[in-house]
């Protein structure tokens, strides 16, 4: 397949030390792109740069710090001579204030597409974008989602009048990934930039830790579980972090995906489903009970063709399914 940037050509991914971001400098520079990786600290990239130097040579991956997103400018030197962009830094702290979360990642994506805008060379932009930009998880109702489907009612409830209480938390992180990929589609339809823009939007993700001493998200509720410790996110579902970076990898270099959101949707999972998984997994070890009430179940349907059609195009059979992620995750442990 012909690819929209040229092989060699460097590869920006923010928030490269991050569950995601890593994965996809690692799908990058398997692909043939030399990769810059932005992050706030040098320090939380020292394994992983050794571990890229390893598997793919070095002077491949190239660091740069950028210690505040929101910062207009802030992404200026680190755009210039890239070919794409894979915009995956966010804001993680799940703050219950919307104020201390949404105004900054709105900033982000802002700061960065102006930068990427003022750049000549730069051809592909890819938003990590979330699921819950479409829909929060509704147990046990039957709906659908697709491409089109915008989670509007998690934004009035995140920017409710205080008090802000922590169950608040999730409401804001979902409210500051719909407000962000508005901005970015806004900016496409008011700007025009000289680039293609594409959003993925994954949902739980799970799979292969890069650096398990580093924050992975969702993959760490997977982690702690295996460890005893029982979780508490809804029923939903998943997607493997390998086919989320492939996704972005696609984003960035198929001519043919163009304005697009991709629903990185797997299947869907409870937590009594990944213990059964782990303890077939690991039949020797100690697996907790089965969740006594978790009885319920995400009965959303999920246009989730494109993103499978993608992944066929780059030699998969599809999306991973949940036992070979769950594997891939407590691998190591």
């Amino acid at each position: 397949m012909t690819s929209a940037i040229a092989k060699d050509s460097i590869v920006l991914v923010t928030g490269c030390n991050g569950f995601i971001g890593s994965h996809v400098v690692d799908q990058s520079l398997q692909a043939g792109y030399r990769v810059r990786g932005t992050t706030r600290d040098l320090k939380k990239l020292e394994r992983l740069t050794k571990l890229w130097e390893e598997k793919h040579g070095a002077g491949r991956f190239e660091a740069v710090v950028v210690p505040n997103m929101a910062e207009d400018g802030a992404f200026d030197d680190a755009v210039k001579g890239v070919s794409a962009i894979a915009h995956v830094a966010s804001n993680l702290t799940f703050k219950a204030d919307p104020n201390a979360v949404i105004p900054e990642v709105i900033a982000g994506i802002k700061s960065i597409l102006k930068s990427a805008a003022s750049s000549a060379t730069v051809k592909r932009f890819v938003f990590t974008s979330s699921s819950t930009a479409a829909a929060s998880p509704i147990p046990n109702k039957v709906f659908h989602i697709d491409s089109k489907t915008w989670n509007d009612a998690v934004v009035d409830e995140a920017w409710a009048p205080p008090p802000y209480e922590p169950m608040r938390a999730y409401a804001v992180y979902s409210a500051s990934k719909v407000e962000a990929e508005r901005a970015l589609w806004k900016f496409v339809e008011e700007n025009k930039p000289g680039f293609v823009v594409n959003a993925v939007l994954p949902d739980t993700v799970f799979g292969k830790i890069l650096d398990r001493n580093l924050h992975v998200s969702t993959a760490g509720f997977v982690n702690a579980l295996y460890k005893g410790e029982q979780q508490h996110l809804p029923p939903q579902w998943f997607v493997d972090v390998q086919d989320v970076a492939l996704l972005h990898l696609a984003c960035m270099t198929d001519p043919l995906i163009k304005n697009e959101r991709i629903i990185a949707f797997a299947e869907p999972w409870n937590w009594n489903d990944i213990l059964r998984i782990m303890r077939k997994l690991r039949p020797n070890e100690k697996i907790i009970d089965d969740y006594a009430d978790d009885n319920a179940r995400d009965l959303s349907t999920v246009d989730n063709a494109r993103g499978n059609e993608i992944l066929k195009g780059f030699g998969k059979s599809g999306f991973t399914s949940l036992e070979e992620s769950v594997k891939g995750n407590i691998d190591g442990l």
